[in-house]
């Protein structure tokens, strides 16, 4: 009887350490930390509200707090804007401007924004079991299938706006945090148990699409297949232009997020896997050797953005793990850089002091892909590069 009852009770111990870990991934609120920093650092007359000084804020244990704030913030189409505080304790004249403006459909997967609410709710939900953040949580899943587009991809906002935003937008991660949320309803029946069959069904579906997408708009150039670029043409799927100094170029710190999803499918159909090989062949021929970027004092530099009191130097360093800089021209391959007049530069000597020092020209991310590739590869019985 005394060892049933030990059995019992290490079962129930680690189902809720299970549950525990369940809820920490989903109720994180450093998911929110972009557009919460954009909401304190960048002061924009489109925001709704804008932060008072000290603003106080819930604890992170605050779920419930925190999960009411985000269902005040959502739009009546189920999407959510970006950059403000979820955790942020709300005035009551706050709280009257936000719920004044749900019929604005500013709604967006941008820094971060609707897929990780959409997470953060089914997290309390589980919690507390309180029906309005199930009911919140589906409306926020329905925005982002009614996002989507027949080829697969999402647009950076929804509805859609006159602007680069319409492009399939892989910058930022606002694709893939879409497809990491649809991958994890999909699978987890423990944490997402409360949607209906058919609504789980649709999810599978549109993360089906989303995987034809990614291997529809992989870069094939005049050398070969290479990975993407921060956003793709909606109807033509090419790589597109986003902001001024964005070209269409192939982008190695957004293909990292892309590769990893595609590593993280089970049983990799053929497509899947080629597209992962020749990835990661682009990320190890595109690899600079011998290099690092180095950010030194400055002379105060003032343009109509910013007062810029650094800069950054490129410098020879032969013990420098290898890295890569953020864009490679189409065809070449070439290190590409640009300035805010569209003017492609090759090297960051010749960007101007304002981008130079407020970019990501560079990025050591395709090294997690390179690191992980070998075990994929055997795991799968496929070529190792």
């Amino acid at each position: 009887m005394r060892r049933i009852f030990l059995l019992a009770f290490a079962l129930l111990c680690s189902n809720l350490m299970f549950a525990q870990n369940q809820l920490h991934k989903n109720t994180d609120i450093s998911n929110f930390s972009s557009s919460a920093s954009h909401w304190y650092g960048i002061a924009d007359k489109h925001n709704i509200i804008n932060p008072k000084k000290n603003q106080p804020k819930y604890k992170a244990d605050q779920l419930e707090a925190i999960g009411d704030n985000i269902i005040v913030y959502q739009k009546e189409n189920g999407g959510w804007p970006k950059n403000y505080d979820m955790t942020a304790i709300l005035t009551p004249q706050q709280l009257d401007s936000i719920k004044g403006a749900k019929n604005i459909l500013n709604t967006t997967f941008d820094n971060g924004t609707s897929y990780t609410h959409v997470a953060y709710l089914a997290g309390v939900y589980n919690v507390t079991h309180a029906a309005r953040f199930k009911e919140t949580a589906v409306k926020g899943i329905k925005f982002i299938l009614n996002a989507q587009y027949s080829n697969g991809g999402w647009p950076q906002y929804y509805p859609l706006q006159k602007n680069y935003s319409s492009h399939i937008t892989y910058n930022d991660d606002a694709f893939i945090g879409i497809m990491k949320l649809l991958k994890e309803i999909g699978e987890n029946d423990t944490e997402y148990g409360f949607l209906d069959k058919q609504l789980r069904n649709s999810v599978k579906a549109a993360f089906n699409k989303g995987i034809t997408c990614i291997l529809n708009t992989q870069i094939t150039d005049k050398v070969g297949s290479a990975a993407w670029c921060q956003q793709h043409d909606e109807y033509t799927l090419k790589p597109a232009w986003a902001r001024a100094f964005e070209p269409a170029a192939i982008c190695s710190a957004e293909s990292v997020g892309i590769v990893l999803l595609l590593m993280q499918l089970d049983k990799p159909a053929p497509r899947v896997i080629k597209a992962v090989q020749s990835a990661v062949a682009w990320f190890k021929a595109s690899a600079i050797k011998g290099t690092r970027v180095e950010t030194i004092k400055a002379k105060p530099d003032t343009s109509k953005f910013t007062i810029s009191r650094t800069d950054r130097v490129v410098v020879e360093d032969i013990n420098a793990p290898q890295i890569w800089t953020r864009y490679y021209e189409i065809d070449t391959r070439k290190p590409l850089f640009c300035n805010r007049d569209s003017k492609v530069v090759y090297s960051l000597a010749e960007v101007l002091r304002e981008r130079r020092s407020g970019y990501a020209w560079y990025t050591y991310s395709p090294q997690k892909v390179i690191n992980r590739y070998a075990a994929w590869a055997s795991k799968w019985g496929v070529k190792n590069y």
